[in-house]
């Protein structure tokens, strides 16, 4: 089988007796680096040495069919640098090639920066949705968090401290400076910080620089009151800067709670006259 192992994001204790058992007894791990997966060994004093092959972003498409393959005869762990496989993390074309090759793939679940984040956000997380990284970008950046403005779920971002400044001020530009917010940094280690705040103010924060691993947690949009006029001349903005307009009436009337229909109709009526 195909084995995904979560391992810790910070601290060592968050090993689990499973996880160890399973390292231990591994004959094969494919490992996003393989480097610092010997290291996890040795600090976990497991004395066994199993073959470790490397499975990362830039030979996942090339390496993911051979793994699959000798998974039809012995089993194969998976491991990233931290939290579970497959989550903005290798192993997804893994997963995809083995659910189609009927190879049966199983999880030791663990620690999650996803889930660790949500939690000690203080935001809701009844429904919750995770984004990933932000496109590098900047107008990337900003026709997904254009999309993403009435998005009623709370959001879950993964981002690099150099970066941080940067996005938060565009989530403040796109969502509103007031947006509550927590920037999550170190989770699980020794200088674990939760910043919380607005976006606007989150974004003031972090321009002294920030370092270590961050996770963006923001509160999802309220109910817009937005009016018919102001809905129309968002429209029409972003489609005079090259939106297309369908996808633009759609985005807008979930933000606005407005009639896509009557908004569209009106947007071709505008655009006429």
């Amino acid at each position: 089988m195909i084995l995904l192992a979560a391992t810790p994001i910070g601290n060592l204790g968050d090993a689990s007796a499973r996880l160890r058992e399973t390292l231990a007894s591994a004959t094969v791990i494919a490992a996003e680096d393989t480097r610092h997966t010997a290291q996890l060994l040795r600090l976990l004093e497991i004395e066994a040495r199993p073959e470790l092959v490397a499975l990362h972003d830039h030979n996942e498409h090339d390496r993911a069919a051979t793994l699959v393959e000798r998974a039809k005869h012995e089993d194969i762990v998976l491991v990233s640098d931290a939290g579970m496989p497959t989550v903005s993390d290798p192993g997804f074309r893994v997963v995809q090639l083995a659910a189609e090759a009927g190879v049966q793939v199983s999880a030791i679940p663990g620690p999650s920066a996803v889930i660790t984040a949500l939690a000690v956000s203080g935001l809701p997380t009844d429904r919750f949705a995770f984004e990933g990284f932000l496109p590098r970008k900047a107008g990337e950046r900003s026709r997904l968090l254009r999309e993403l403005a009435g998005e009623r779920r709370t959001l879950v971002f993964f981002e690099a401290p150099s970066r941080l400044a940067t996005s938060l001020a565009d989530l403040a530009d796109a969502f509103g400076a007031d947006r509550p917010a927590a920037v999550c940094r170190e989770l699980t280690k020794m200088y674990e910080e939760v910043k919380r705040g607005g976006l606007g103010e989150l974004t003031e924060w972090a321009r002294a620089g920030v370092r270590g691993e961050i996770v963006v947690v923001v509160g999802g949009a309220t109910a817009s009151a937005a009016s018919p006029e102001a809905a129309l001349a968002e429209v029409l903005e972003r489609v005079a800067a090259g939106d297309r307009l369908k996808d633009v009436t759609r985005e807008v009337a979930e933000a606005s709670g407005l009639s896509s229909k009557e908004l569209y109709a009106a947007a071709l009526a505008a655009k006429r006259a």
